[in-house]
């Protein structure tokens, strides 16, 4: 089942309807749906595709002039060509006598290109610039693509006509993913759990309840996501067990490099080179007060970007020793209750801000943001540390809009309102300033009038934040 990714299918579109060479770097970590979403957009168009392996280069080129061949229209009993040169050359010859043009992937271009090291000068060497190919670079390896593709040190520098990181699906498209009978409450439950990478949202069992579904994939040795996390660390990095500390460390509630080094054991001045590589890969964020330098501010604070890495490091990596002592179901209660309650009340946080970025994104904020996020510090009044959940702000027109999020069942409304609007000052002097209540349950018919009688207050339920869907 294919869903969302419609910027970037229209950014693939309008660069293949453009005339001459065109070159896209798409990459993002494993799982994220990259072959997925080219497989999408080449059918029913002419494509040479390609997908190399984490084999020799002798390998590689024999399997790719195959590919050619067969694209072609050639035998495919012929032999390799004698170089990825010669082979590209035959590529781009052929091309050029070709009016229409046609798609060139090559997915996983950092194994062929590792094993010979030459292949991105020889992609640019061979006469595509008088082409009408699309060519399409993929790789898993963010480092790689980012280094030896679109650095300024690869020969393809300054080649690429467009690039896109594909990223896990927000919390909307996950739900486009999931079982279309689940309530907004549990939909948000399973974002929580398995976030937005694909492949995870694609094992969900759609007769199996959200407790049967983390049991049977989470706290089962032989479950497809119990090693997600391990699995991913040792194909990205060299040093995965030490990256596994750290990030034990991050979801113990660790959130400075000090705190997250002594935690974690690494030497305190390496803990900022494994924290800036887990932020590259999405995994990590370091998250600083809206509004403030993050260069400069001293209140910075690291935590898991991911919710699958969130709940699986929260609730997964502590019962290890009992789920491999096939203790996983008994292990997976730790993953209910107020426990389960408690860290999706704190994910919900994220699922309103993604919110946000949506509403403003399609015009419906009542001025267009051009900063997300969320602030915290002290209140001189109260003498106490307090944060706001969520926050979107525009600069240019001093306008902020600040938001509390409660994932209880019950609570206090007016007063929640009250607070919002007594911090709201605390971030600073903004001219317009705008408020959303967002809660699990729909509040109450008091609480709604009262809103009613304002321009400048909104209240979205679990329900809201799925309209359309």
């Amino acid at each position: 089942m294919f869903v969302g990714r419609e910027d970037e299918l229209d950014t693939l579109r309008r660069q293949y309807e453009r005339r001459g060479f065109k070159m896209v770097v798409l990459y993002g970590r494993r799982r994220v749906g990259k072959t997925t979403l080219v497989d999408h957009f080449v059918q029913n168009r002419r494509a040479l595709y390609f997908t190399a392996q984490q084999k020799s280069d002798a390998i590689n080129l024999r399997a790719f002039s195959q590919a050619v061949y067969r694209f072609f229209g050639m035998p495919e009993g012929a032999g390799a060509f004698s170089s990825w040169s010669d082979a590209l050359s035959y590529v781009a010859d052929r091309a050029s006598r070709d009016e229409t043009g046609f798609v060139f992937v090559f997915d996983e271009f950092p194994y062929a290109a590792e094993a010979c090291p030459s292949l991105p000068s020889a992609l640019i060497d061979h006469g595509f610039s008088g082409t009408n190919v699309l060519m399409i670079l993929c790789g898993s390896n963010e480092g790689f693509m980012e280094s030896e593709v679109l650095g300024v040190k690869s020969p393809l520098y300054g080649r690429r006509t467009a690039q896109i990181r594909l990223k896990p699906f927000d919390y909307y498209d996950a739900a486009r993913m999931l079982p279309g009978h689940l309530t907004c409450r549990e939909r948000v439950q399973y974002y929580s759990a398995f976030g937005g990478t694909p492949y995870y949202l694609a094992q969900i069992d759609p007769n199996a309840s959200f407790e049967g579904n983390v049991t049977e994939l989470l706290f089962n040795v032989s479950g497809l996501l119990y090693e997600g996390p391990l699995m991913l660390l040792r194909q990205e990095l060299r040093e995965p067990a030490l990256y596994q500390s750290v990030l034990d460390a991050v979801a113990s509630g660790r959130i400075n490099p000090k705190g997250i080094a002594e935690a974690a054991g690494v030497e305190p001045n390496a803990a900022g080179r494994y924290l800036k590589t887990l932020e590259d890969l999405g995994i990590v964020e370091r998250e600083v007060p809206l509004g403030e330098s993050s260069g400069r501010t001293r209140r910075s604070k690291y935590a898991l970007a991911d919710p699958f890495f969130s709940f699986w490091y929260r609730f997964v990596s502590p019962s290890i020793g009992a789920i491999e002592a096939g203790a996983g179901r008994a292990a997976a209660t730790s993953a209910s209750g107020p426990a389960l309650a408690t860290y999706v009340g704190t994910q919900f946080e994220r699922v309103c801000l993604q919110w946000l970025v949506r509403q403003n994104r399609q015009g419906k904020l009542p001025f267009l943001a051009t900063a997300f996020g969320r602030w915290w510090g002290t209140d001189p009044r109260a003498r106490e540390e307090v944060d706001i959940d969520v926050m979107a702000t525009a600069k240019a027109t001093s306008s902020a809009l600040f938001g509390e999020c409660k994932w209880r069942g019950s609570f206090d409304e007016t007063e929640a309102l009250r607070k919002l609007e007594q911090r709201a000052s605390l971030p600073g002097d903004f001219r317009e300033r705008y408020y959303v209540l967002f809660s699990r349950e729909p509040v109450s018919q008091k609480t709604r009038r009262k809103a009613a009688e304002r321009d400048d207050v909104r209240l979205i339920d679990a329900e809201g934040l799925y309209e359309g869907l």
